[in-house]
């Protein structure tokens, strides 16, 4: 296993990106742009833990980072707008932003 791999952020990153692909999966026709910038941002949140906890410099980590945390915002508010769609539960809704509220809080700790 590789370091970024024993994160709690990494791997409730990818709880999240788990949870998406579900969300994703059970989007009606006519929602794919939709569904493909969300699961785009949620893997850029996974990707950029990964390549943050990789860099040698503390300054170099923080703007990964960085970039993670706003992806994971992102990935919030396109759950929003979904919700306001209607066009995902309300219990993966919750436990969508119950992950990303965590993960936001551990990258702003480690920025």
């Amino acid at each position: 296993m590789l370091s970024f791999q024993r994160l709690d952020v990494y791997r409730r990153a990818i709880e999240f990106l788990a949870l998406v692909g579900d969300i994703t999966g059970d989007l009606p026709k006519g929602h794919a742009e939709r569904a493909d910038q969300l699961v785009r941002a949620a893997e850029s949140v996974v990707r950029n833990i990964a390549e943050g906890a990789g860099r040698w410099s503390g300054a170099d980590s923080a703007k990964h980072y960085k970039i993670a945390r706003g992806e994971a915002m992102e990935c919030a508010a396109s759950l929003d707008v979904m919700k306001l769609r209607k066009l995902v539960a309300e219990e993966r809704y919750e436990t969508g932003i119950r992950l990303l509220e965590g993960v936001v809080g551990m990258l702003s700790k480690m920025i």
